[in-house]
């Protein structure tokens, strides 16, 4: 897999940005240009579908080895590097609107599936 180079004033490290950080500058970014009066949850949750879509439209029509090497090809894997920026952001921005916690969400869901799928069991 390759990695991108994190733009200026980007950690070296992104994963040591925290979703925090990431929100409060979308929300910034969004308020400088008086945004925030679309972002509502419908909009929110329709632009997600949206980017979501044109991610998995790069894989459409590969076979699994081609879309286990997609981020060989630099153009492409650009392409795949924006849209998960385009569908983290806006799932960022819908829980910010809806005041949802997006790390307490996943927990709580990981331990409903651990009780839901047992480690052993297959269905």
């Amino acid at each position: 897999m390759t990695s991108q180079t994190p733009p200026p004033g980007a950690p070296e490290t992104a994963w040591d940005t925290t979703l925090q950080e990431l929100r409060e500058r979308l929300t910034a970014f969004a308020a400088a240009r008086d945004w925030e009066q679309y972002h509502t949850p419908k909009n929110l949750a329709a632009a997600l579908s949206v980017e979501t879509s044109e991610l998995l439209e790069i894989f459409q029509w590969l076979t699994p080895e081609q879309s286990a090497a997609v981020l060989d090809d630099p153009a492409t894997g650009f392409r795949v590097h924006d849209e998960v920026a385009d569908v983290l952001a806006y799932l960022l921005q819908f829980c910010h609107v809806l005041g949802v916690d997006p790390v307490r969400a996943l927990h709580a869901k990981i331990d409903r599936n651990e009780e839901r799928f047992p480690v052993g069991e297959r269905d």
